[in-house]
């Protein structure tokens, strides 16, 4: 479980706070979508969450261990995907030797399955891959951890589109119980398939903390013509099939699929 309780943080050199007096809890088992404007701490939450940053006030625990510290023990079990990333002049075989020290769970058997689907092999050399391509190698390593905590900051971005249904058939295939996933995004419609929590951060705040299936019982996502349009919609977006709308579920109402970038558009309008 993570909890960050209370936290506090700014960048060296400047005056505004990214995070103020920030609260959230994290448990196992759950891929969570971590969604916000730009300059709202994304990122930023991801880099305190794995004991990059360190809070000015409050702590951020993994597992009982305050993130800033660095435990060999809790940094075995935490990997962070970044959307800006250095690979060496080496292959992956190689790579892999490198680094699978460092993560006791590492397995081959997800790794061989992840670079299948994503259609490349071990022996590939990252020099002479696609920016795209050394984006899919890093995902697959990181799966390969298979680490407790894997944390992903728009992690399809530079993706093409079959690789971004690739990237969604990788994480489904080798989510398990014991894993937790935060991915920071703002291509919404590549992985909301994938999302059964949704956080929606404001400055310095939470707008949405709530399950996918909290969300799709309390609202209905659906098209509707002009002449549909009542006092029921709470939120309305014109689009090519009609008005994109959310509207409060009734009883007997059918469950519909969550609509996540009308539902950031409603919620961060509302806040």
């Amino acid at each position: 479980m993570i909890n960050v309780q209370n936290i506090s943080y700014k960048y060296k050199g400047q005056k505004t706070l990214v995070f103020d007096g920030f609260n959230l809890q994290l448990e196992e088992n759950r891929i969570y979508g971590l969604l916000g404007k730009n300059g709202t701490g994304k990122s930023t939450l991801l880099y305190l969450l794995s004991g990059l940053l360190r809070p000015i006030k409050g702590n951020v625990e993994v597992d009982g261990k305050r993130s800033f510290k660095r435990d060999p023990l809790m940094l075995r079990d935490i990997f962070l995907v970044t959307e800006e990333f250095e690979l060496p002049n080496i292959r992956l075989s190689e790579y892999v030797q490198l680094y699978r020290p460092f993560y006791p769970n590492f397995s081959d058997e997800i790794l061989d399955n992840c670079l299948k689907d994503f259609e490349l092999e071990r022996n590939v050399k990252f020099n002479e891959l696609s920016m795209g391509q050394r984006k899919k190698v890093y995902i697959a390593f990181a799966m390969a951890t298979n680490t407790k905590y894997l944390f992903m900051d728009e992690p399809t971005n530079g993706l093409d589109i079959p690789s971004k249904s690739q990237f969604r058939k990788v994480i489904a295939q080798n989510m398990t119980e014991e894993r937790t996933v935060i991915i920071s995004t703002h291509q919404v419609h590549d992985v909301e398939a994938l999302l059964d929590h949704i956080l929606i951060l404001n400055q310095r705040s939470l707008l949405l903390n709530a399950s996918v299936s909290e969300i799709t019982d309390k609202y209905t996502f659906e098209y509707r013509s002009l002449q549909e349009m009542d006092d029921s919609v709470l939120y309305a977006e014109p689009s090519l099939q009609g008005n994109a709308v959310i509207t409060s579920r009734k009883e007997g109402d059918a469950e519909t699929q969550i609509n996540l970038e009308l539902l950031f558009n409603f919620i961060t309008l509302e806040k």
